[in-house]
């Protein structure tokens, strides 16, 4: 028997790195270049092949261990006629090579009887003498648990780490709780394990073996009934099941501590995300890659927070008499719209106050005029007018962020949306060609779609093509508020209460009707200079509304 040691080859600059996954079982047989086990640094990962044909005798690792360039890391017996030996042996599995195990603490018995016996897992070496920090008991007293399960988890401020269990059995008590700090050696639990192993496996005198489970029993029994031709592919594909097994199951996923830390930062639960790593493993890429499908997914998805954690649900009912009222289509859309828009939208909101005394006075005075007309004048005509003068202006505010997010939109025509508050919810019916319309017109144009609006008769084409909204609370009250940009409009204008003010003019504090003014815009196509210049200019308008008319 000629056996031959496989080391860590270059590992590329980086000094020590984590076993993830033990690719093959002992006594399997290996080709060169096949992954014997796989290595995860906190940049990549990496496959280590074997160098020579052979069986795996035993590996001189365990999963989480860390190693570096130059550690041995497995056995391989490279004697001449193995594949043949290994076909013949594969038949009975009494007399496959038996990974080498260390002595239990406990006293192994001296028959084949299954006897219980305590066994204490302790934290594994993890390269260092640090406290680290548990912030995950992933078992429960009761649970069964195989050998290489999580029992918990550790993070440093620079990686997380799974402490896997090194026997298989019973827990009888964990010793740690969340937020303990715990180093190489600390008490991690103690199980209740087997201290006999399984007589059609090993021989009944090797009492440390470490028993083989009933599905890996069945296995080895289904290998032995087919023909030696089938038996290798059979065998190769057995530890595949094994691991898809554990990785699909409600306490594990599949994962290095570097992809779970990722998970943890982006708010992800690893058990949604599909791997496509050796064995279903899921890698760094899988998780992005859910992120940003979750990101491009509909309102449905906006709704749910696009793997932001949801809000518990809470028994309202513990506290007093309630009532589930179902929201109407329109303030669910509502809902989905704004929370999609404030999650994509970089908002930035700048204010100002505008002196509409002489406006007012103005307006008062078109009153008998608006009486013959049959229509109301409201300060919101004139704002949507100096909104469009604005934009014409200012046409940075005219734009939307195309698609591919590397160009913008111009528009050359100006639609104005107006919030309107329902029975039924918020709307934002639009003016169309707001710019080319004078005072009357577009008062008579916002009765008549405030009207449709509120008997619920607005057509989809009445609340399409806004470039700019218009959100004000007029009497409601308030002195500001932050709106939220309806995109893929780009700017929008929150009105509050007017308020008689002291205002100074230079010489003495004179009384001004004020109207607060709150602009939010998209920081993505829109700056500061930007949005100044806009408010300006629409204070500017407001003052004075004879510059309306230039």
């Amino acid at each position: 028997m000629a056996v031959e040691i496989v080391t860590v080859p270059d590992l590329g600059g980086a000094e020590s790195v984590d076993v993830i996954e033990l690719s093959v079982a002992p006594g399997d047989a290996v080709e060169v270049e096949d992954s014997l086990l796989v290595l995860e640094s906190d940049k990549a990962t990496m496959d280590v092949p074997s160098p020579f044909q052979g069986s795996l005798v035993k590996y001189l690792v365990a999963d989480g261990d860390r190693v570096a360039v130059g550690d041995a890391i497995a056995e391989i017996d490279v004697t001449d006629g193995a594949a043949e030996a290994d076909v013949e042996s594969e038949l009975l599995p009494a007399q496959e090579p038996q990974p080498v195990v260390e002595p239990q603490p406990a006293k192994a018995p001296d028959s084949a009887s299954s006897i219980a016996a305590e066994q204490l897992i302790v934290v594994p070496d993890i390269g260092s003498d640090d406290e680290i920090d548990v912030i995950e008991i992933s078992v429960a007293v009761g649970d069964t648990v195989e050998e290489g399960d999580t029992l918990l988890v550790l993070e440093s401020d620079k990686a997380t780490m799974d402490v896997p269990s090194s026997h298989g059995g019973t827990v009888l008590q964990i010793l740690a709780v969340e937020g303990d700090k715990l180093r190489t050696g600390s008490q991690v639990a103690i199980l209740q394990v087997s201290a006999a192993a399984p007589a059609a496996a090993v021989d009944t005198s090797d009492t440390a073996q470490t028993p083989v489970n009933d599905q890996e029993n069945a296995a080895q029994e289904k290998v032995s009934e087919q023909p030696a031709g089938e038996q290798k592919a059979s065998q190769a594909a057995a530890p595949v099941s094994t691991v898809v097994s554990a990785a699909t199951g409600s306490s594990e996923v599949y994962a290095g501590p570097a992809v779970r830390m990722l998970a943890r930062e982006l708010g992800v639960d690893l058990s949604k995300v599909s791997g496509t790593g050796p064995r279903g493993r899921v890698q760094k890429d899988d998780v992005n890659n859910y992120v940003k499908s979750a990101l491009k997914a509909g309102p449905a998805a906006a709704a749910s927070g696009a793997g932001i954690p949801q809000v518990p649900a809470v028994d309202f009912s513990q506290f007093g008499e309630i009532e589930t009222v179902a929201m109407s289509k329109i303030a669910k859309l509502t809902a989905a719209n704004m929370q999609r828009n404030w999650l994509n939208v970089p908002h930035v909101t700048q204010f100002d106050d505008a002196d509409i005394t002489e406006l007012e006075a103005f307006r008062k005075t078109l009153k008998d005029e608006a009486e013959k007309r049959g229509v109301r004048v409201t300060p919101v005509a004139f704002l949507i007018k100096a909104l469009a003068t604005s934009l014409q202006a200012n046409p940075e505010f005219n734009r939307s962020l195309a698609g591919d997010g590397e160009h913008y939109i111009q528009k050359h025509y100006c639609h104005i949306g107006m919030a309107v508050d329902t029975p039924r919810g918020l709307v934002v019916p639009v003016i169309k060609d707001a710019d080319q319309k004078g005072i009357w017109d577009i008062s008579a144009e916002i009765a008549t779609l405030a009207a449709s609006a509120r008997d619920g008769k607005l057509k989809p084409s009445d609340m399409q093509g806004g470039c700019f909204t218009l959100s004000s609370l007029g009497a409601i009250g308030g002195n500001g508020f932050t709106p939220i940009v309806n995109s893929p409009e780009v700017g929008i204008l929150g009105v509050s209460k007017s308020q008689i003010k002291p205002m100074w003019n230079g010489t003495e504090f004179a009384p001004r009707l004020m109207l607060p003014l709150a602009l939010s815009y998209d920081h993505r196509v829109i700056n500061g200079g930007d949005a100044g210049r806009f408010m300006t200019h629409l204070v500017k308008l407001l003052s004075d509304i004879r510059y309306l008319a230039l």
